[in-house]
């Protein structure tokens, strides 16, 4: 509705210039058109007289005035104002609304996708926990999160892939070899000094029992090939568990790249060759470093240490520049918040390699307070000191998890009630939208019963939708096109869940105040059209936030 009320500007803009009313014939690079906050002042509000009264040495009311002149009779507007020093208000026809419908039930499950994105490539890199052990709770709200980015670029018509980093190189990784053999020592009757910084927890055992299972003894071998082949071992069996874990959660990835194939194809070599080969590196005190200071960050940063070993940040640099040698032109990662002064640096060495820093979008994951009836709650009965994703999701369900990770934007702290997530009620926000759906199907499953047949598209009677909530309910389903690429294009998908949270309370206040199926079959089949309409709309959108629409509940 904002592309056709926005061009009938334009043409109007057009004739006063063609008139001579206005002269300046600078049409604007784009027509600012808002919702009034106040429902009275119209549907849309634009200041474009404010905007053009410079170039045009006019009051901006003479230009509203004008503009207003030339829209007169147009078939989109029932009413036009001009309020304050020169804002324009548009209150749309209804019938302009109500051809929404047809929009919806036409495109079906397409309805809401755009192709805003124009294919550009971008690549969403999420979750990427280190294969040491199962993943936590704030694991699964950056895996919703991740998921739920590349699900609305998708909708608004970006060619995505989904990634996640295997971190199977570096001391992690064997940390959790040796702390899998000293606890496979064990089972075998030694008598063990368990490090401080080793793994505690209890699936330490059972990978170590794991493995004695099904490898056998290690006694005999080098320590460092013991503990190597008890890493493997424990990277592969812990992958595992994060592929189930993240399946049990709706998510699949397109790739998973390892970090220590960077390494076997001499691929961090040969990408800082290539920094330095572009003077971004220099060396000092026996060790090579990064120029980042040249473009923004506090600090140089080391890539190799004076020993030879690589930083983590070299390995992060290589892959990262890899990431860009795919053909991606957006990448965007996932992170912890704890990793927020990481950013500078990789947005610094981008620039020196002459990509602009905003082709790398960094989206920094708060915490999550996992609460039961609003009193703070632990669990981490396997884990030991932390709450696994599987936990939770095995206590409230995938729809559950998903739908109260994305209630929030991800750089703020989340508190997750257990109990709450659980509820079936109203004060359940996942509960409320997903029974609105099923409320929807139920009218359909008792139309059935009725005899009542589904609505045929080219003979609704839309005049028969008299009633304001109604026109509100057919307003709303005109806004999730806006709503999925404003999601997209910020990289924020709770504007999705608020989206669903304003159209549940519609249509549930609708749904409470009147019936569908009355005495008029006209005004029936009409009824049946509209909410049918809103049950395609939960459902587009429910899907793009990996949350099921129930037919029953």
């Amino acid at each position: 509705m904002k592309d056709q009320l926005r061009q009938a500007i334009s043409t109007a803009l057009q004739q006063c210039y063609a008139s001579g009313v206005l002269s300046s014939g600078e049409l604007p690079a784009e027509i600012q058109l808002e919702v009034p906050k106040n429902p009275d002042h119209g549907d849309f509000a634009t200041n474009l007289a404010m905007t053009m009264a410079k170039a045009e040495r006019k009051a901006p009311r003479q230009i509203a005035e004008a503009l207003v002149a030339a829209l007169q009779g147009n078939p989109l507007c029932e009413k036009i104002e001009i309020a304050g020093p020169g804002f324009i208000n548009f209150r749309l026809a209804p019938n302009c609304w109500y051809g929404v419908l047809d929009q919806v039930m036409q495109a079906g499950d397409a309805y809401g996708r755009s192709q805003v994105g124009a294919g550009t490539k971008i690549q969403v890199e999420f979750v990427s926990a280190n294969p040491t052990g199962p993943l936590h709770i704030g694991h699964g709200r950056g895996a919703a999160v991740g998921d739920a980015v590349a699900a609305v670029l998708e909708a608004a018509g970006f060619d995505v892939q989904r990634e996640y980093y295997v971190n199977d190189a570096g001391n992690q990784v064997k940390t959790l070899g040796l702390s899998i053999l000293l606890r496979l020592r064990e089972l075998q009757g030694e008598t063990i000094d368990f490090p401080e910084d080793g793994y505690q927890a209890e699936y330490i055992r059972e990978l170590a029992a794991k493995y004695l299972d099904a490898e056998g003894d290690l006694r005999g071998l080098a320590e460092e090939e013991a503990i190597e082949r008890c890493a493997r071992f424990g990277v592969a069996r812990v992958l595992e568990w994060i592929a189930a874990d993240l399946k049990a959660f709706g998510i699949g990835f397109d790739n998973w790249y390892s970090e220590k194939s960077l390494y076997d194809r001499a691929m961090v070599d040969m990408e800082l060759a290539k920094l330095k080969e572009k003077g971004l590196t220099f060396e000092q005190e026996g060790a090579l470093w990064l120029r980042t200071t040249d473009y923004g960050d506090d600090k140089d940063r080391v890539l190799i240490k004076s020993d030879g070993s690589s930083t983590y940040f070299a390995s992060d640099v290589a892959y990262h520049m890899e990431k860009f040698d795919r053909g991606f032109d957006r990448v965007i990662d996932v992170w912890g918040a704890d990793h927020h002064g990481y950013i500078p640096r990789m947005k610094a060495m981008l620039s020196g390699l002459g990509h602009p820093p905003e082709d790398l979008e960094v989206l920094l994951i708060q915490m999550v307070n996992l609460l039961r009836d609003g009193v703070p709650f632990t669990m981490g009965k396997r884990s030991g000191n932390f709450i696994t994703l599987r936990e939770v999701i095995d206590e409230v369900g995938s729809d559950a998890c998903r739908y109260f990770f994305l209630m929030r934007r991800c750089d703020s702290q989340l508190d997750f009630d257990l109990e709450l997530a659980k509820q079936q009620s109203s004060d359940n926000p996942v509960y409320y939208v997903q029974y609105a759906h099923a409320r929807v199907c139920s009218i359909n499953r008792n139309a059935a019963e009725a005899g009542v047949a589904q609505p045929d598209p080219a003979q609704v009677d839309c005049s028969k939708l008299q009633l304001d909530e109604e026109l509100a309910l057919a307003k709303q389903l005109a806004r999730l096109p806006e709503a999925i690429v404003g999601a997209a294009l910020n990289y924020e998908p709770h504007r999705v869940v608020f989206y669903l949270q304003e159209l549940a309370a519609q249509f549930h206040s609708y749904y409470n105040r009147h019936r569908v199926l009355v005495d008029d079959p006209a005004a029936t089949q009409a009824r049946l059209y509209l909410v049918n309409c809103v049950r395609i709309v939960f459902a587009n959108a429910l899907r793009i936030l990996g949350v099921s629409a129930p037919e029953k509940m």
